[in-house]
């Protein structure tokens, strides 16, 4: 049905590709270079946060591009060694993630690599792979390797939870994928949970919560997890994509929250000491 409703196009045999990917292979030919990055991630059948405008191709470093082919791709400068293309136009499955995470931003690299590792690539893969890169280079890559995770479910919760790494990164906090909360007489699954704060971040789709049914499962989920300590921070794939600083911040203030629970909430003041007078409360 997919092949033909054309959501889906087979530009080779057992290969299928989304069609962005077959019009990245026309124009890498046309620029003599390899397709790449986010349009080699959507060859193999991987999830990236949004599908580029223009189809990514690689070109060796020492080439110019010609004026007439200037528009036609996002062009990216890079010298392949041969066992990093296949069929002789777009790159492999371990140079694909790694040259995803050199040059994309953090979210969407950690999208891909989940992705990637969801569809039974290994970490070692990638990891062996880039021992032969600068420091920076490799440092990059690694710290991609570490955060990535297959139990991740789709792209909004691989920005998430790249979102949440970044706002953790001075309070050492971990947030894990589809993470597990057990009781004996309740069970939870979340999108992410970090364990120590007893903190939960949720990638909430309208499509899931559409009805009074849904509705009503959510209370009980979420009063649930509130009665027993834990806070419930719930972001629309909007406020994901398109909010970023905000959804930043709302974690760290929540991790700090958690962390010095009797600290002063941002944005308010301490309440002193009760005056003689009934009602009347001095502020400090």
């Amino acid at each position: 049905m997919a092949l033909k409703d054309g959501s889906i196009v087979r530009p080779g045999r057992g290969v299928y590709a989304v069609p962005a990917a077959a019009e990245g292979r026309v124009v890498a030919r046309r620029l003599t270079g390899t397709v790449s990055h986010r349009t080699a991630a959507l060859h193999w059948g991987w999830k990236v946060k949004s599908t580029p405008d223009l189809p990514d191709v690689t070109i060796p470093a020492n080439r110019k591009l010609r004026s007439s082919a200037r528009g036609l791709a996002t062009v990216h400068w890079r010298t392949l060694a041969d066992g990093d293309v296949v069929d002789g136009w777009v790159t492999s499955r371990v140079r694909t993630v790694v040259d995803c995470s050199l040059d994309l931003p953090f979210d969407e690299a950690l999208s891909i690599f989940d992705s990637a590792l969801r569809g039974g690539l290994r970490r070692r893969e990638v990891t062996e792979a880039v021992l032969s890169l600068g420091k920076l280079q490799r440092r990059r890559v690694l710290a991609l390797a570490r955060a990535a995770s297959h139990r991740a479910a789709n792209p909004f919760e691989s920005v998430l939870r790249a979102l949440a790494i970044e706002a953790a990164e001075a309070l050492g906090a971990r947030f894990e994928p589809q993470h597990r909360i057990r009781y004996d007489d309740f069970y939870a699954r979340v999108d992410l949970g970090c364990h120590d704060l007893r903190l939960v971040l949720e990638a909430e789709s309208f499509e899931f919560h559409g009805d009074r049914a849904a509705l009503t499962r959510d209370c009980v989920r979420y009063t649930e997890l509130g009665s027993r300590g834990w806070l419930v921070l719930r972001f629309t794939w909007e406020q994901v994509m398109f909010q970023q600083d905000w959804v930043r911040r709302k974690i760290a203030m929540a991790m700090h929250a958690r962390r010095s629970p009797l600290a002063d909430a941002p944005e308010t003041r301490r309440v002193g000491r009760v005056t003689g007078r009934p009602g009347v409360v001095a502020v400090r």
